[in-house]
């Protein structure tokens, strides 16, 4: 049994390692990056069994998505290679010492052919919790029928079905988010947005009125991510605050994934609830202070670097950063 499957588009990243206009960048790092991965590395990491289901192309690039992912014990399984379309891109960026740019090429991608036959619906139906993201709601018409058909498969079979906003407005208006969202939101049982992603979906000036909009829709958890101000979970009916772990924030980029994955590692493990959301706000100020996409979710041990003064784990105490949010 694989405990965790996520399901979308992860692509080659070209990071610049120059400071300025990508104009004049003239040396890059090479890697990977996609929200669905990031995550399954994350539970990877923490100790679950992860697997990740999409396309690449026949390429360099493919070839090195499957290869990083294997070696980071993901099960790869459901990957399929697409000879007509190629790898999807992303290029990141810093436009200043603050403030990171990521731009993606992923216009006729072998990921965005995303479709339901590609679903391997026996690891779907076999695992204990399927995560999905809006990012590949977004991608196409045959994308977003994989997203609905695998939740199907994954609700049919009594498996948890957990979904992360993950909003991109590169991708859709907010118009078009909103009702496809909309609709989503009512299948799953975990939901992790942002407070901006929340308004997506329903109506409310408060994170905790926003919450509970979003949990009548159907969610048992709601987890809304409120950057400095830290995070509010409202599961079952029963409401838990995060106050904000304080880190020097190097690279903000795969932050969400981090928090997601500590919730749901914990919550396959069977922790408390007040350990699953202090391990999401760990986890996701942790990925914040070095660089990379998924090379800097954390391990177990790596959360005791965030050990609060008087405390025995760093999972005893809740907290979030500003770019949990992000």
């Amino acid at each position: 049994m694989t405990d965790l499957v996520t399901l979308g588009e992860s692509m080659a990243l070209f990071t610049a390692r120059r400071t300025g206009p990508l104009r004049h960048a003239r040396d890059f790092g090479l890697g990977v990056g996609g929200a669905e991965s990031n995550v399954a590395i994350g539970v990877s990491r923490l100790g679950g069994r992860a697997a990740w289901i999409g396309r690449v192309g026949a390429d360099e690039f493919g070839e090195l998505l499957r290869s990083t992912l294997a070696g980071e014990g993901v099960d790869v399984r459901g990957m399929r290679v697409d000879p007509g379309a190629p790898t999807g891109l992303m290029i990141k960026s810093r436009r200043t010492a603050e403030m990171v740019d990521v731009r993606y090429y992923r216009s006729a991608s072998a990921g965005s052919r995303l479709c339901p036959s590609d679903l391997d619906v026996s690891l779907i139906r076999s695992a204990r919790v399927l995560h999905v993201t809006g990012i590949t709601l977004a991608l196409s018409a045959s994308a977003a029928e994989a997203v609905r058909a695998a939740i199907a498969e994954a609700r049919d079979a009594g498996v948890t079905v957990s979904m992360d906003v993950n909003y991109r407005r590169a991708l859709w208006t907010p118009a078009e988010a909103s009702a496809a969202l909309r609709e989503t939101v009512a299948s799953v049982d975990v939901l992790f947005a942002t407070e901006g992603e929340a308004r997506l979906v329903v109506e409310g000036d408060d994170p905790l009125t926003l919450a509970g909009a979003l949990s009548a829709l159907g969610p048992r958890h709601v987890l809304v991510k409120r950057g400095a101000l830290g995070a509010i979970e409202l599961s079952d009916g029963a409401v838990r605050h995060a106050e904000p772990y304080r880190v020097v924030e190097l690279d903000p980029v795969g932050a969400g994934d981090a928090f997601a994955a500590g919730w749901i590692a914990e919550t396959l493990a069977g922790a408390a609830p007040e350990r699953r959301l202090a391990t999401a706000c760990a986890a996701g100020a942790f990925a914040v202070t070095a660089d990379g996409d998924w090379e800097s979710l954390p391990r177990r041990a790596d959360l005791d670097l965030l050990r609060p003064s008087g405390t025995a784990d760093a999972a005893d105490a809740t907290g979030t950063v500003d770019a949990v949010s992000r």
